[in-house]
């Protein structure tokens, strides 16, 4: 599966979602909900996230933030 750009997905490999920001060669850029350092993902190893799956991880964001943790 190769998803377009801006789309959420679920590295199935590692568990986290993120969002998609290009494709380089054989791997899918994903960068973490609410920005950080982007990680390279097997095409095969990547789904489309459910909106459960969002709003986590935007909770987890939102709650990281109230807390001080990043900006």
């Amino acid at each position: 599966m190769k998803p377009p750009v801006g789309a959420y997905v679920v590295d199935t490999r590692s568990g986290r979602i993120g969002i998609v920001m290009g494709h380089e060669g054989p791997y899918v850029q994903l960068r973490p909900y609410g920005g950080g350092r982007e990680w390279d993902a097997d095409p095969g190893g990547v789904r489309h996230a459910t909106p459960a799956e969002r709003l986590r991880a935007a909770t987890a964001y939102a709650n990281a933030r109230s807390r001080g943790e990043v900006p």
